[in-house]
């Protein structure tokens, strides 16, 4: 009979490693029975192999137990290592990204920030003044019947730019400081659960 992983699972469940039993019955479960074929001292990390080292043990379940314990153990050591190399990775991109030479990523905010303020906005003011200037009742209808969703979008894109200027002005702190600046957001919580 040809045993997977999945079918160690139940085992090591029952042997207080509930957590290593869940990762044999998931997508890292190779990854788990390694860990756990090096700690009962198995050659081979196969299923079969593991599962005929569990049975040979059995007649001493404290032992068992100890070692799935420890297994369960490693693989947390082996998932924080994981994790930690990731955000270390995320950060270095960040920083690079930042520091990066890259015109688009330098140039796309202030084009939207000039297009906003130098284009879009003066054209519509320009547009609703000429309808008011010269009559144009179906102009003036048209503005006001749009005008709730008028507010939304200009409040959205006024939105952005505000995060813009706001988020750009902590990237330059952080970058001459070396120090990550807390958000509005942040200092105001900060500032509440010192009151208390």
């Amino acid at each position: 009979m040809k045993l997977d992983w999945k079918d160690l699972a139940q085992t090591v469940v029952g042997l207080g490693a509930p957590a290593l039993g869940l990762a044999l019955g998931g997508p890292l479960g190779a990854s788990a029975g390694k860990i756990l074929a090096d700690v009962l001292g198995v050659a081979v990390s196969t299923p079969q192999d593991v599962h005929a080292e569990i049975a040979s043990r059995m007649g001493d379940p404290d032992d068992l137990a100890e070692a799935a314990r420890k297994a369960e153990s490693e693989w947390f050591a082996a998932l924080a290592e994981v994790g930690r190399v990731q955000v270390a990775e995320v950060g270095a991109t960040q920083r690079a990204e930042i520091g990066s030479d890259d015109k688009l990523q330098k140039w796309w905010r202030p084009a939207y920030a000039l297009e906003l303020s130098m284009l879009e906005c003066p054209a519509f003011v320009a547009t609703l003044l000429h309808a008011l200037w010269s009559g144009h009742q179906a102009g003036i209808t048209g503005f006001a019947d749009l005008s709730g969703l008028l507010i939304a979008y200009f409040g959205a894109r006024f939105g952005v730019l505000g995060v813009y200027v706001s988020g750009r002005s902590r990237e330059k702190q952080a970058c001459s400081t070396g120090q990550a600046v807390p958000s509005v957001v942040n200092e105001v919580l900060r500032s509440l659960v010192k009151k208390k």
